[in-house]
């Protein structure tokens, strides 16, 4: 049985509503925060420097810096700043490799070792914990590196 130009019309219609429907949903689920999701710094503890390989950020007393190569350091320096995370009871499964931080904070005069797995969303802390950062605040956490660098 064929149909008519109509009927096919109607049915592609359809189906663009329900796409755009689920995108909505999916967007709207994505950009909120777990409950369980806790600031990696605070007032009493905030972060003070990172470097991700021979990227760093540092906060001077004018504000945040980065290294020279670095083109989004207002939004890479928030990003890092203002992180909430949820902690994961167990060991993630790994599927790459990980990007090398050496965070400070304000508190503790030497820095920490940490591995970010970005393409996953993972921090192991120095102490071997694992946090999973929301698919929301993921975007900023790398540095835009200026060409030819």
């Amino acid at each position: 049985m064929a149909m008519s130009r109509r009927k096919w019309n109607n049915i592609i219609i359809i189906a663009c509503l329900m796409m755009i429907g689920t995108l909505t949903i999916l967007d709207n689920r994505t950009k909120q925060l777990p409950e369980d999701a806790l600031s990696l710094f605070d007032d009493n503890a905030p972060l003070t420097q990172l470097q991700m390989q021979s990227e760093w950020l540092n906060k001077g007393e004018s504000g945040w810096q980065c290294a020279s190569q670095v083109l989004n350091c207002a939004e890479w320096s928030k990003a890092w700043a203002e992180l909430k995370v949820s902690a994961l009871a167990q060991s993630p499964e790994l599927f790459s490799s990980p990007k090398e931080l050496m965070i400070q904070v304000a508190t503790s005069p030497d820095g920490l070792v940490w591995q970010f797995y970005p393409e996953q969303g993972l921090l192991k802390s120095a102490s071997g914990n694992w946090y999973e950062i929301p698919p929301s605040l993921r975007h900023n956490l790398e540095p835009i590196i200026r060409a030819g660098s």
